[in-house]
């Protein structure tokens, strides 16, 4: 079994027939020799201006190769097992109880929200009609944020866990086994909810539990240690007896913070990033980075930014080729947008986030509430760009090249935000300091990428959610709190992730240390 790259035009990697014709000429094996082969990565090589496809092989002239492998994990049933608590059931929470099943533990998952068919209705309501559901929305739910904001699954957390364990997982539970081999795997929204529903289907099936529609309330302890952790539901008071709990909730419960804080658990602010949603059409991305505007054998064409502009990291965040402008706000009265794609990326907008780092110094008026100054900066913005659009989830908005010069926008252009767009001057919704970095960034942005720079794109207010403005401090060695034994804060609301992949691999990590203490 021999290793080896080549490099094909897109025309010559679009089917697996062109792909074998291309490898026997460039290895020189004639058509009716035996040849075994398999792709281990697929990327786009864009950096020129003829657009090429590299391919990673391994191929074999005499035997065949081994498939390659899926996570063959062997669940046990755990119903009269010890329980272990798991706050939320996003991709952290479900890697988690995954993990305990395997362990012999039994996984008892405490969601806010609804499973991923009752949320499409929340969903539905968001977007025709503006209403916000804070239990059952973008952000809360069966399956987390990624659920139906994209299902990307590309991270560069390799030294955080196993990537490839994660994508077998997927894989296993119904993925497309090409996720295995694209160099940016992607799932997408359409496909993504399927795979969640299976995966809780074999949590249940091996006797763990999933509560939906039941709300954290506290973590229990004496002397420093947790006895179980309280949540309601229908509206009663339920205390589920634990000695550990995996605190995975995300980055936009909000009120588990205030928790934590009022019951006098250590929890810190933390830096992280805020702007806009930038939106334009598919065929000028593809133009910008494949230079030809019909690309028949090319994906959606995507892309990465990112510049020092005026002292603040500038850069783009979760681009979505192909996809839509989404309402993830998670309570009423504010705006926060964010984007997605369906599998076949074939929506004619490409969307990003364009975001600049948050300082201390940026929200240090909102000191009195120590470690969640960074928060209620964070809500601060949200709410100016919801007065700004005027109500129902209309999202204020500008014109690119407007923004840049300071213009009101007289018009807007077509936009994938099912809510609307309102003419605004974004400078009076956002903070001074992101303003400025932006309108820097973008003209670096618009001699990097010709045609970026245009007044056809859009600009819509604002993309906030890149990350927990709180951190809640964690032993390197064990995951568990700094303060409280037992208790063990996992991925992005702990601030330790950011994304479906690095997520799970947090969830995987801490059901193991979690039951590395629960044996000691």
């Amino acid at each position: 079994m021999k290793q080896i790259e080549i490099v094909l035009l897109p025309q010559q990697a679009a089917t697996e027939d062109s792909i074998e014709q291309n490898l026997r000429q460039y290895l020189g094996i004639r058509p009716d020799d035996v040849l075994f082969y398999q792709i281990q990565k697929k990327s786009i090589d864009a950096r020129n201006r003829q657009v090429k496809i590299r391919l990673q092989l391994v191929y074999s002239l005499k035997l065949p190769l081994p498939a390659m492998a899926i996570a063959n994990r062997v669940l046990q049933h755990v119903a009269n097992a010890m329980p272990v608590a798991v706050i939320g059931c996003g991709p952290a929470g479900l890697f988690a109880a995954l993990r305990l099943i395997e362990l012999g533990y039994k996984p008892v998952i405490i969601e806010r929200g609804k499973d991923v068919k009752s949320r499409r209705r929340d969903l539905a309501l968001l977007n025709k009609q503006g209403l916000v559901n804070p239990e059952s929305n973008y952000c809360f739910g069966e399956g987390g944020a990624g659920t139906y904001s994209d299902g990307k699954l590309y991270t560069r957390s390799n030294k955080r866990g196993n990537v490839q364990q994660v994508l077998d997982t997927f894989i296993e539970f119904g993925a497309n086994p090409q996720i295995k081999v694209d160099a940016h795997p992607h799932i997408g929204t359409n496909k993504l909810p399927q795979i969640i529903e299976a995966m809780r289907e074999a949590i249940l099936n091996c006797g763990g539990s999933i509560i939906f529609n039941a709300h954290f309330n506290e973590v229990l302890s004496v002397n420093n240690k947790i006895t179980g952790i309280a949540y309601t539901f229908n509206n009663s008071k339920v205390v589920l007896p634990c000695s550990a709990c995996i605190l995975a909730t995300g980055h936009s419960a909000r009120d588990v913070y205030q928790t934590l804080q009022r019951q006098n658990i250590l929890i810190e602010a933390k830096p992280f990033a805020l702007g806009v949603r930038v939106e334009h059409s598919q065929q000028l991305i593809n133009t910008c980075q494949y230079h030809i505007s019909e690309t028949p054998y090319l994906p959606p064409a995507s892309y990465s930014l990112v510049n020092q502009s005026l002292g603040r990291g500038v850069y783009s965040f979760c681009m979505c080729p192909g996809g839509i402008i989404a309402p993830a706000a998670t309570d009423v009265n504010q705006i926060v947008v964010n984007g997605w794609s369906p599998s076949r990326r074939n929506n004619p907008y490409a969307n990003s986030g364009l975001v600049v780092s948050i300082m201390p110094d940026d929200y240090k008026r909102f000191a009195k509430f120590g470690p969640l100054a960074a928060m209620h900066y964070q809500a601060m913005v949200e709410e100016s760009a919801f007065v700004a659009g005027g109500g129902n989830l209309v999202a204020p908005a500008q014109r690119m090249l407007d923004f840049v010069e300071n213009k009101l926008s007289n018009t807007l252009p077509q936009c994938s935000y099912h809510p609307g767009v309102k003419t605004t001057m974004l400078a009076d919704v956002l903070p001074a300091a992101v303003t400025a970095s932006l309108k820097d960034a973008l003209k670096v942005f618009g001699r990097k990428m010709k045609g970026y720079l245009t007044n056809d794109a859009i600009l819509v207010a604002t993309e906030s959610r890149t990350s927990s403005p709180v951190r809640i401090p964690r032993h390197n060695d064990t995951c568990m709190h700094v303060e409280l034994n037992g208790l063990f804060p996992c991925a992005e609301g702990a601030g330790y992730a950011g994304g479906i992949v690095s997520a799970a691999m947090d969830g995987h990590r801490c059901a193991e240390l979690a039951v590395a203490f629960l044996n000691s």
